[in-house]
């Protein structure tokens, strides 16, 4: 569908979540070893939520989120409402599972549609939504040893997740939501395979290939959402790019069938996996034009500046203005709030200049 026609020029949105106060963290701590009931955690998280959407409202933004701070983990926001997962520190190579799928997985109703309608309910600013997608389940959730018995391979597992989270993107679209985003990190994916646990350019191959499969399954048939995809997650990091790859983003990104891909530009490894130049011309630009984790707070200048950068690829009717990533894809990432707040008021201010430039 594009972007909305109500859409002004260089609309600015957020990934989706926000550094959490530390009761906030406390709260879904608790929450989480049953120190305290999930009617009393929402009780207690409902008034934080809206300060979240304030927060947002003040900074300037078009496009708002909740702040995700209902959600302990981007990811495990799934396992928390859908059967068939352990909650269980397990290594899978380089990496610790926190969550993994042990049984068959079956829906148990809807995953942040309640998030979202109390988000929809407490702003009259367009909101927007994130979920993982199909492979970001698989690669966080799905260990070799653990989740075999109900899915012997991470495909068959990530296949699974497919028609739960169409129906998930179709009742937030049902409830109001002005935006849907599914999170797919394929940078940290291609420059760091090992942690992932692909070995090989034939392996990464296969899961960029997946990857456009499942989207394209979730998304199908949902003309009338404004759908994107996330690609970053890269945090701004840096890592030695595995030969073969630079093209593989790109590629796949051509191939999505949403409006519009957000995308991190703001590391030297962003940079070589993915390329302005070869943006596909039938989607939308999330710019990202400021690491959510740096110290330093960017100026207003340097978001005209990236931007303007970008419009020598892409026209600037075609350009929505974000962060690289989120703030806090995990409660526990640290992060400070107000600075948050101050990189979102100089975002919002950079594209109010671009409009008095170009309107």
């Amino acid at each position: 569908m594009g972007r909305p026609d109500s859409d002004k020029l260089f609309p600015t949105m957020v990934i989706g979540s926000l550094p959490r106060p530390r009761w906030v963290q406390d709260v879904i701590q608790d929450r989480l070893l049953g120190l305290i009931g999930i009617e009393e955690a929402d009780r207690l998280l409902d008034s934080a939520v809206v300060s979240a959407i304030r927060l947002q409202e003040r900074a300037g933004l078009d496009y708002v989120s909740d702040g995700e701070w209902r959600r302990e983990n981007y990811v495990r926001v799934f396992a928390d409402k859908v059967g068939g997962f352990t909650r269980n520190r397990v290594q899978r190579g380089r990496l610790t599972l926190l969550a993994y799928v042990s049984d068959k997985i079956e829906s148990r109703g809807t995953i942040v549609c309640p998030d979202a309608e109390f988000l929809r309910q407490n702003t009259d600013r367009k909101i927007v939504v994130a979920l993982p997608s199909p492979c970001t389940i698989g690669d966080l959730m799905w260990h070799p040893v653990h989740s075999a018995s109900a899915y012997p391979t991470r495909k068959s597992f990530v296949k699974a997740c497919v028609p739960i989270l169409h129906d998930e993107v179709k009742a937030l679209h049902e409830l109001g939501v002005d935006a849907v985003q599914l999170d797919e990190p394929l940078v940290p994916r291609l420059a760091n395979p090992q942690v992932y646990g692909f070995e090989g350019l034939s392996e990464l191959e296969e899961a960029v290939e997946l990857s456009v499969e499942t989207i394209n399954q979730v998304v199908d048939g949902l003309d009338d959402v404004f759908l994107s995809v996330h690609l970053c997650h890269g945090y701004g990091e840096e890592s030695v790019i595995t030969d073969g790859t630079t093209g593989l983003i790109m590629n796949a990104a051509r191939r999505y069938q949403v409006d519009r891909l957000a995308m991190e530009f703001n590391s030297s490894s962003a940079k070589k996996l993915q390329s302005l130049k070869d943006f596909p011309k039938d989607k939308l630009l999330g710019l990202g034009v400021m690491q959510p984790k740096a110290a330093e707070i960017d100026v207003p200048d340097t978001v005209v500046q990236r931007a303007r950068v970008a419009m020598e690829f892409v026209e600037k009717e075609r350009l929505i203005l974000n962060p690289d990533c989120g703030f806090a894809t995990t409660v526990t990432n640290p992060g400070n709030l107000d600075r948050a707040y101050l990189k979102l008021s100089s975002l919002c201010t950079g594209a109010q200049m671009l409009r008095n430039d170009y309107v």
